[in-house]
């Protein structure tokens, strides 16, 4: 399959290197000759223009960080408007579903939303969450590229739905890491120090991933300070549309401030 990568960047990089080792031919945009060097090092065909990374592919990943990059490269950069009618988009961007339903309806293509939960390790590992959201036919027809590096790929219904269940996943990781801070907290009035509680409660009852990666970081503040950006974007966008909505997190608005403020 001829796949079109946008994003090669800490996330993109291991999953383009995925896509490579499955036998697809991979066109990666890359700005800088520094970019397209580490491309094509890792086997795919490095191009400059957009248009390019469009041209014959059957299925085209987008993998920037923000809303506002995501509309860039669709609508401002045109990249919608070279793609050829009928192909395929995935978007792994955290967004928010109104980005996903503009771009939608900005052109004749497939269109499918897997936001990813994990890490650049997992990535080269095979081994991100993929929450997708799309019609089950374009699911179906870009399923083999997202599982070059995507287990499990959980199909979680129809266009946009991909999104809301990665921006509630997010609103409880931020959370969980409110909690830790509340229980980091007391802790240190009841005189444990927090290296002592990182270290016994991921094997107690209160055990969570969470947790385990908090306590490989050595602490609640460094590991907000590693995640904290992509957390608080995602945190805004979640409030966001709950705004818009008329309502508010409830209860886990008061934790995800507890993490903000660490």
């Amino acid at each position: 399959m001829t796949v079109g990568f946008i994003g090669a960047g800490r996330m993109g990089r291991p999953m383009v290197g995925r896509l490579v080792d499955a036998g697809h031919d991979v066109r990666v945009l890359g700005r800088s000759a520094e970019t397209r060097s580490a491309i094509t090092q890792l086997g795919a065909q490095a191009v400059a223009d957009p248009a390019e990374v469009t041209a014959t592919a059957d299925v085209v990943v987008i993998c920037v960080l923000t809303d506002e990059q995501l509309l860039q490269v669709c609508l401002d950069g045109g990249l919608l408007s070279t793609m050829t009618p009928g192909s395929a988009l995935v978007v792994h961007t955290t967004a928010s579903p109104r980005t996903i339903e503009t771009i939608a309806a900005s052109a004749d293509i497939e269109l499918v939303d897997a936001p990813v939960s994990g890490g650049p390790h997992n990535a080269a590992a095979g081994a991100l969450t993929l929450f997708v959201g799309g019609a089950d036919e374009a699911v179906a027809r870009v399923r083999p590229v997202l599982s070059c590096y995507g287990d499990p790929v959980m199909h979680v219904g129809p266009l946009g739905a991909g999104q809301k269940v990665k921006l509630v996943n997010n609103a409880l990781f931020a959370a969980h890491i409110g909690l830790l801070s509340g229980a980091v907290g007391l802790g240190a009035r009841l005189g444990v120090p927090e290296s002592t509680l990182l270290a016994a409660l991921p094997h107690g009852s209160a055990a969570s991933r969470v947790l385990d990666m908090v306590a490989s970081g050595g602490s609640v503040s460094s590991f907000v300070e590693t995640a904290g950006e992509f957390v608080g974007k995602d945190i805004a966008v979640v409030r966001s549309i709950a705004a818009d909505l008329g309502d508010d997190l409830g209860v886990l608005d008061v934790v995800i401030d507890a993490a903000v403020k660490v």
